[in-house]
């Protein structure tokens, strides 16, 4: 099996790598920034997902794309609508011209920001409420998924990421949105066995104890979390937990340090 991923360079891809390498499997990997602690099985492919050519090449012959390439926060709009968005299209699109039938999406928690906590879990997919451009960029990302996916009979995985870390920091609301190294792995493991075509909404988020989520949609596509936030508590983790009222994106809605529009 051959796995190509974006966005190689970066905190996804680069804890999700080792957990990744099995016997028989090739994970071919791409980012503008280069990665040089290639492994046996490994390659890399210097490129950007807004480059259409380069991107079709990329994906030929592979069993699955997991997208994780573009801007990691806020950025002013033209950056998200060239990368983010307008990227998301190229991967997609390169995807179906090699032929690509299984596609994982790296979507986020902020393409529902302004959902409360409480109310997280009230359905297994919640309709967009982005807070940010970024979350725009996020649900964009999703509905691209969704045409491909039914257009051209792909099965897509849109996985709104949560908290990600190999270990939970400081605690407090990460308690609730931690998502493991070795869950996001596990995700990407169940997309490349999916065999249902179609678009699928799932919550990158591990099993947790105080979780705001439902695992409802990931168990529908074969995704069981297994890593548990609560198994990580050290004394000086804040084990307070979050008031239910809060935002889903938190300070991420409201600081005046991070504007709409602003680098972050």
């Amino acid at each position: 099996m051959t796995i190509a991923i974006t966005g190689a360079a970066g905190q996804v891809s680069t804890l999700i790598r080792p957990l990744l390498r099995v016997p028989d499997r090739v994970l071919r990997l791409s980012d503008i920034s280069v990665v040089s602690d290639l492994a046996a099985g490994e390659e890399f492919v210097q490129a950007s997902v807004t480059d259409l050519d380069a991107m079709t090449s990329f994906f030929e012959g592979a069993d699955l794309v997991v997208h994780l390439g573009g801007h990691k926060s806020e950025r002013p709009w033209r950056d998200i609508l060239e990368t983010n968005i307008n990227g998301s299209h190229v991967v997609l699109e390169a995807a179906r011209r090699a032929g690509v039938q299984r596609v994982l999406l790296g979507s986020s928690i902020h393409a529902v920001g302004f959902v409360r906590a409480a109310d997280a879990a009230a359905a297994p997919v919640l309709p967009p409420r982005p807070d940010t451009y970024y979350g725009v960029g996020k649900v964009a990302m999703e509905a691209l998924g969704s045409l491909y996916a039914d257009r051209f009979g792909m099965s897509v995985v849109s996985a709104r990421i949560c908290t990600v870390g190999a270990d939970i920091g400081t605690g407090g609301r990460t308690l609730s949105t931690w998502v493991s190294p070795g869950d996001l792995a596990r995700l990407v493991e169940a997309t490349a066995a999916l065999d249902h075509p179609g678009h699928h909404i799932v919550w990158g988020v591990s099993a947790n104890t105080r979780t705001w989520f439902s695992p409802e949609a990931g168990l529908a596509i074969g995704f069981k979390a297994h890593d548990n936030a609560e198994h990580h508590i050290t004394p000086t983790t804040d084990v307070q937990p979050p008031n239910p009222t809060d935002l889903l994106a938190g300070a991420f809605t409201g600081d005046p340090t991070r504007p709409l529009g602003g680098t972050w």
